[in-house]
């Protein structure tokens, strides 16, 4: 359980303004996954990011040499997707033995395609129903194959089937396309079977997002703040969460849900 600060709003943005491939991402992830595993702090990752790069862990900049590069953190999956327009990439993490995680990373890479910022999403033992071994579990029983080109999302229709899908949280008008198969994994515990409509009392004002979107895996991860769950932030900011969403065909497949508490399952 990992405390919380709040940071300026932020919607759609981008660190790199170069064109960068598919396969240059994918390496670069795979890198930083690597060092993540190593443990060697900040120098595992010397030859990938650019000399000023941000590390923020649960909406809170940190320190680098500090953080869960220094770890050494024993992987059992790993998910990653890969957002050639932002030059950016999200990778979901679990690990399940001594150290039990479930990690959300994103990595905005810099003009010359180095890694720029490094942005994650670390929960671990009291936070949002916490289960590292149940996020395993049915991540390994999930599809997320390549989509045939032909039968792709536009980037606008994934962001705004994830977007749908957060903004009916607070407001019962919105109707999120859910597929009639629809399952969600929140922290360890996995609903299945279409059952994926969330609602909680107003107000419920989300204006924080940051958007990681793959056309090709019809993905997009959202870092956002939740109000309301936490009993010890107030709603406004809330508190750190991120929602992967797979979509296909314009409609929810499957989301993953991971939640940061400030003290034990949120205190509820």
């Amino acid at each position: 359980m990992l405390f919380f600060i709040f940071c300026a709003a932020v919607h759609i943005f981008s660190l790199s303004a170069a064109e960068c491939t598919r396969e240059l991402l994918q390496d670069l992830t795979a890198s930083y996954v690597a060092a993540l595993a190593a443990g060697n702090g900040p120098s595992g990752i010397s030859g990938l990011a650019g000399p000023d790069v941000s590390y923020i862990e649960n909406d809170a900049p940190a320190d680098i040499a500090a953080g869960l590069l220094s770890v050494g953190i024993q992987i059992d999956f790993n998910r990653s997707i890969y957002d050639t327009t932002q030059c950016a990439s999200y990778t979901e993490i679990v690990a399940t033995t001594d150290l039990a995680y479930v990690i959300g990373t994103r990595l905005a890479l810099n003009t010359d395609n180095k890694i720029a910022e490094i942005r994650s999403n670390v929960c671990n033992s009291g936070d949002w129903l916490f289960n590292a071994k149940g996020s395993l579990e049915y991540n390994s029983k999930e599809t997320w194959d390549s989509i045939p080109e032909g039968n792709r999302d536009t980037r606008e229709v994934i962001q705004a089937a994830g977007d749908a899908y957060i903004d009916a949280w607070g407001d019962d008008a919105v109707k999120p396309p859910f597929a009639s198969d629809c399952a969600r994994l929140e922290g360890g515990s996995y609903i299945s079977g279409g059952n994926c409509l969330l609602n909680f009392p107003p107000p419920f004002n989300i204006t924080y997002r940051v958007y990681t979107i793959d056309e090709q895996l019809g993905a997009v991860d959202i870092f956002h703040n939740f109000p309301f769950l936490d009993t010890s932030i107030p709603r406004d900011p809330g508190t750190q969460t991120n929602n992967f969403v797979r979509i296909e065909g314009g409609k929810i497949k499957y989301i993953h849900e991971n939640t940061v508490c400030s003290k034990d399952n949120c205190g509820r």
